[in-house]
């Protein structure tokens, strides 16, 4: 972690905001196509997969504040947050609050089963990707199409409070949340 003289210090390094913005994109592309094109909805998928278990590895082996022990944090501490973030005296946070350390769980676990279900139903009606043969029958292909439908819709309700909390961080500690994650840079101040 490099600080510099001006009070500035990189928290997310490279891999994070790579993995964090060709998630951004892979996820709208595999929404907007949706059952309509499904070559290129199949790759997005395919793609998001790939970046999930990066994304996974990562939080074991990278750097600070992409470890899942810098962000996932008990219950108590979730609660706590949850509260002072309600009456406007939550802490600030260098890495993710313990609200974003809950968000990045559950849009990790949301889009795993997304990705999972996606490929499921994909190799059982059209007989293709990596689980092409596995489930078979119309009763499967309803279940992984429910599933998949359910999740990718949590997900892109995930996402909207995701971006609602990065706005809502953003004012509450006069920080430009959405920069950092482009620059990987934050202040270093108390708040």
């Amino acid at each position: 972690m490099t600080t510099y003289e001006s009070g500035k210090i990189r928290v997310w390094d490279p891999v994070v905001r790579i993995f964090h913005w060709t998630l951004v994109l892979s996820f709208l592309v595999a929404w907007i196509t949706g059952d309509e094109l499904m070559t290129p909805h199949a790759w997005a998928g395919y793609l998001i997969t790939i970046l999930l278990l990066t994304r996974i590895v990562w939080g074991f082996i990278g750097t600070p504040h992409a470890r899942f022990r810098d962000f996932v944090y008990s219950p108590s501490v979730i609660r706590d947050y949850f509260r002072k973030m309600f009456s406007r005296s939550e802490p600030r946070y260098l890495g993710h609050n313990p609200a974003g350390g809950v968000m990045v769980t559950l849009l990790i676990l949301s889009l795993l089963i997304t990705v999972i279900s996606g490929m499921a139903l994909y190799g059982n009606t059209d007989l293709a990707g990596p689980m092409a043969g596995i489930f078979q029958g119309e009763t499967s292909a309803d279940v992984f199409e429910e599933i998949h439908e359910f999740f990718t819709n949590f997900t892109l309700f995930l996402v909207i409070l995701h971006v609602g909390g990065v706005i809502w961080s953003s004012f509450a500690h006069r920080e430009n949340l959405a920069k950092s994650m482009l620059t990987g840079i934050k202040e270093v101040k108390q708040s």
